[in-house]
């Protein structure tokens, strides 16, 4: 965690969000009056920009629409839940451009900005009252295939289309780990170690700590639990599968693969910055969002 200071200069932002989300648009409208009103420079993805001006009639002000992934910008603002939030994250890539996730959608672990609170947020953004989170990411690469992406929260290898569980020949730094017969098998970052690992039984893991989680998805066996281990390791899987296909989910970013195909996986050369209120802690955020600890008795 460190803290960012910034001149007095106007700020660029590149905007992102949810284009299904109609019933918004009070907050929407919020959030670019602000943004008006503080003098910034705002730039809009393509599609969220269409879906503004001809879905939701907003008078939005532009200074540059966006096509592409090529963008320069002080703060990335996502605009919707965790989704649009790990999408965003897709975009920004090795940028290093620090993101501000404001909840639109229901959980907002990741996007934890209410829009009520945007105004005073940009307020320290400009007098560099906030904190940046760095967040590890997970490289993954095929053998045989052109498969490569990057995943904050997961990668995720599951069954495609039949009842029939795959099998999943896990190997850690070159060293045999396990063979998983199950329906999956997720490898989480700290980060997404509340997310879909957490709803198959994983850890919680604070982000820093350096480490991924492996967690199998229904396994058909009472012996095989959850494993973490560091982020420096590489993790080769091998699939089999009765329908000789398999799925890959990176970020939920569904790809199929054929069987034979192995899979490589490592830490990315590069993190995730993410922007953060002074004195806004993850426990915190922990309790109050995944009710973590509550005692209902």
């Amino acid at each position: 965690m460190i803290s960012e200071k910034m001149t007095s200069r106007k700020l660029k932002f590149a905007l992102f969000g949810n284009v299904y989300q109609a019933k918004k648009s009070a907050a929407i409208q919020k959030v670019l009056s602000t943004l008006s009103q503080q003098g910034a420079e705002v730039s809009i993805d393509a599609e969220y920009h269409y879906f503004l001006k001809h879905k939701e009639h907003l008078d939005v002000e532009a200074t540059r629409v966006l096509t592409g992934n090529d963008f320069e910008a002080d703060f990335v603002i996502s605009m919707g839940g965790d989704g649009t939030f790990l999408q965003t994250a897709n975009r920004v890539g090795s940028k290093q451009i620090p993101i501000l996730g404001i909840n639109m959608g229901r959980l907002g672990f990741l996007a934890d900005v209410l829009p009520e609170d945007i105004e005073g947020l940009l307020r320290a953004l400009t007098c560099g009252d906030y904190e940046v989170e760095s967040r590890a990411v997970i490289e993954v690469q095929s053998e045989g295939e052109s498969l490569k992406g990057f995943a904050l929260n997961d990668v995720a290898i599951l069954k495609r289309d039949t009842a029939s569980m795959i099998s999943i020949r896990a190997n850690v730094n070159g060293e045999y780990l396990t063979t998983y017969q199950a329906d999956g098998l997720i490898v989480s970052t700290p980060t997404g170690s509340t997310a879909y690992s957490l709803s198959n039984g994983g850890p919680i893991i604070v982000p820093g700590t350096n480490v991924l989680s492996v967690t199998a998805v229904a396994p058909h066996s009472l012996n095989i639990r959850p494993i973490v281990i560091p982020d420096s390791a590489v993790i080769t899987l091998d699939v089999e599968s009765r329908s000789h296909a398999f799925l890959v989910a990176i970020d939920g970013r569904s790809e199929p693969c054929r069987e034979g195909t192995r899979l490589r996986l490592t830490r990315a050369p590069y993190t995730v910055k993410v922007v953060k209120s002074c004195g806004k802690h993850y426990f915190s955020t922990l309790r109050e969002k995944m009710m973590w600890g509550a005692d209902v008795r």
